[in-house]
């Protein structure tokens, strides 16, 4: 059985890793090569990570501003949803409040309903408040969509703290804001960690709002700047593909830097709430 279940395992990662091979493979193949089937190829070349980083072709002559728009959308969505998720759970989970428990179901609430599905009144919404084509229309929709699952593990992770946290503050003098910040917010960094974590990738791969709330080419994000590469008949899927790795390099760093964290704090969360 053992024998088995290790087979299975290694043919489900060739199976995932697969798709990323070809990516790097085809990013390294040169544009005459392009067409040739195989697995690998006889004069791999760096050529298209050039051209990308220095902006030599008309589908990347913006590379470095779509990257920062991501980057700036991500951060700014990981803080907000850090700091939503941190205050929300310590009163939807420690403090005690008329209709609480309404409160935090209709929170999962939102989390049920698809952000597709809220596309076209967002749009409307964020147009109401000219605010189409900017960074913040962005932000505030990935922060909508992002805080509910935040604020379900962060508060069944709260609830599995102590009642003597509260306590302590109390015979301390500490205030609400006190013990929210000395007692309760260092208790929770694991899992905040994870919430961060979550929030910046969600954003990062985003590209149904990017593509509604964004127009400009040298406002647009990169998941939809890589989308107007398929608009021509003659794409440079070798230039595409170097783009996609350059790309995925920031999740893979934060990824593996808060590796413990995103798993036992994501884990922690949803197991105490079971």
């Amino acid at each position: 059985m053992r024998f088995f279940l290790s087979l299975l395992a290694i043919v489900i990662l060739v199976w995932t890793l697969f798709p990323v091979y070809h990516m790097i493979l085809l990013s390294l193949t040169p544009t005459n090569d392009l067409f040739q089937p195989g697995l690998y190829i006889s004069h791999p070349t760096l050529r298209n990570y050039v051209y990308t980083m220095g902006q030599d072709n008309p589908f990347v002559r913006y590379f470095w501003t779509q990257l920062s728009t991501s980057l700036i959308v991500s951060v700014w969505t990981m803080l907000v949803v850090a700091a939503v998720a941190a205050l929300g759970s310590f009163a939807m989970a420690r403090m005690k409040f008329r209709f609480r428990r309404y409160v935090s179901g209709l929170t999962l609430f939102t989390y049920v309903i698809p952000s597709s599905f809220l596309s076209i009144p967002f749009f409307k919404m964020m147009a109401d408040y000219d605010l189409i084509d900017t960074k913040l229309a962005l932000v505030l929709a990935m922060v909508t969509f992002a805080s509910p699952y935040a604020l379900w593990v962060l508060s069944d992770y709260a609830r599995s703290l102590p009642p003597e946290i509260e306590e302590a503050g109390a015979i301390d003098g500490a205030g609400t804001l006190a013990t929210f910040f000395h007692l309760y917010l260092p208790l929770i960094v694991p899992p905040l960690i994870a919430i961060g974590t979550y929030a910046f990738l969600y954003a990062w791969n985003e590209y149904l709002y990017a593509l509604l709330l964004l127009t400009g080419e040298h406002n647009i994000p990169l998941p939809v700047a890589m989308s107007n590469f398929l608009t021509t008949d003659n794409a440079p899927w070798n230039l595409l593909m170097a783009v996609s790795t350059v790309y995925s390099i920031p999740p893979v760093i934060l990824y593996y830097t808060f590796k413990r964290y995103l798993v036992g704090g994501l884990v922690s969360g949803a197991v105490s709430g079971t």
